[in-house]
């Protein structure tokens, strides 16, 4: 078994068990996208990292690590992010710099258990295109509607992955262009 799928069932156990729900009931998405960064992939790898991701996510991305200690990017990573009112406990559980592939996997106590898997492509040499592929699993019937919202938003993900990345690498641009 996949280590994503490993802890994400691992996860998941003790939600299923309260749910009366047939599992047929319950809600299993996937939603692939690609975007393309403008950069060489050395410099785009640590986009998509927890504590890179913070560059260009926005506010509501503000990951609090439990390990490990001082927070960086590794595989093992576990961190939690708010996601309004629920505590979501996320888990790197692929970070392979050297096979360009990232797997995230993050649980909803009673909602829903995600995994994200990241493959980034060297398309030139100062390009890199980056394919998510989301895939979500209600817990409960209640999780089925975050289930669906969350997977309505990833089919627009794409573009505003892009602009946010774009937005970012922009400002950081101008940060370095000293005024004349």
């Amino acid at each position: 078994m996949k280590p994503a799928l490993v802890i994400a069932a691992a996860l998941g156990a003790s939600a299923l068990a309260q749910s009366p729900a047939p599992a047929s009931q319950l809600l299993h998405t996937q939603t692939a996208f690609d975007i393309t960064v403008p950069l060489p992939y050395a410099e785009t790898a640590p986009l998509f990292g927890p504590e890179g991701e913070r560059a260009w996510a926005g506010p509501h991305w503000d990951p609090h690590f439990v390990y490990p200690q001082p927070a960086h990017d590794e595989q093992g990573a576990v961190f939690t992010v708010q996601h309004g009112p629920v505590t979501a406990t996320w888990v790197n559980t692929l970070y392979d710099l050297e096979g360009r592939h990232f797997i995230y996997a993050y649980f909803m106590p009673g909602v829903m258990v995600t995994t994200i898997d990241v493959r980034f492509i060297s398309t030139a040499a100062n390009s890199t295109r980056v394919h998510v592929l989301y895939t979500r699993t209600a817990l409960t019937v209640e999780g089925n509607e975050h289930v669906t919202r969350l997977t309505v938003g990833d089919k627009s993900a794409a573009y505003e992955w892009q602009q946010a990345i774009e937005t970012s690498l922009a400002s950081r641009t101008k940060q370095r262009t000293p005024e004349k």
